[in-house]
């Protein structure tokens, strides 16, 4: 019988994505305190699997801080990361010439990535979005509409990636930066 219950819950284990183990970052943790997992999701692009997207919010109940961390899956240079994230910001209606300003700045502090590595963008109300790379904090953007054009590639009801933002949101709601209706 015990050999059985043990096979049964190793079975159970194996369907279990890695993703589901998600640990809440040590870098995200010193910048926010207590902070749980929102959501967790996947963003395929043409079949291929393009990185893997943890939301995290503080546990207070008025917290307005969360982050986000990207495990890329796929090389991509850091240039690239930022011109498709001003192309994106465009989408959601930024002014060309605030998303290419934007975009150069992130061109400027972004890294390439190899499969594997990961990205993390932190928002504290008051003190701008924290950027880190494989845990180490890389560079800081200061303003609430620089954060609310950034996570909004992810978190806004007009993402251009729907079924990657209600995997992030889960049973909740987007962060109050975000607002939009729950």
């Amino acid at each position: 019988m015990k050999l059985s219950r043990a096979l049964v819950i190793t079975l159970a284990l194996g369907l279990i994505t890695p993703n589901s183990f998600a640990k809440e970052p040590p870098h995200i943790k010193s910048m926010m305190g207590q902070v749980q997992l929102q959501g967790l999701g996947r963003l395929n692009f043409w079949g291929f699997h393009v990185y893997d997207a943890n939301l995290y919010r503080g546990t207070a109940k008025d917290s307005q801080e969360f982050a986000l961390e990207l495990k890329y899956q796929r090389s991509f240079s850091g240039e690239a990361i930022a011109n498709r994230t001003a192309e994106e910001m465009k989408n959601l209606g930024v002014s060309d010439t605030q998303a290419a300003a934007w975009g150069k700045e992130l061109a400027s502090i972004l890294p390439n990535v190899e499969p594997g590595q990961t990205i993390a963008a932190v928002y504290i109300p008051k003190q701008g979005t924290s950027f880190f790379y494989e845990g180490r904090k890389i560079s800081q953007i200061q303003g609430a509409d620089f954060a609310k054009a950034f996570f909004g590639i992810w978190l806004d009801s007009k993402t251009s990636a729907p079924k990657l933002r209600t995997e992030l949101l889960g049973q909740g709601c987007p962060p109050p930066l975000i607002s939009g209706a729950c």
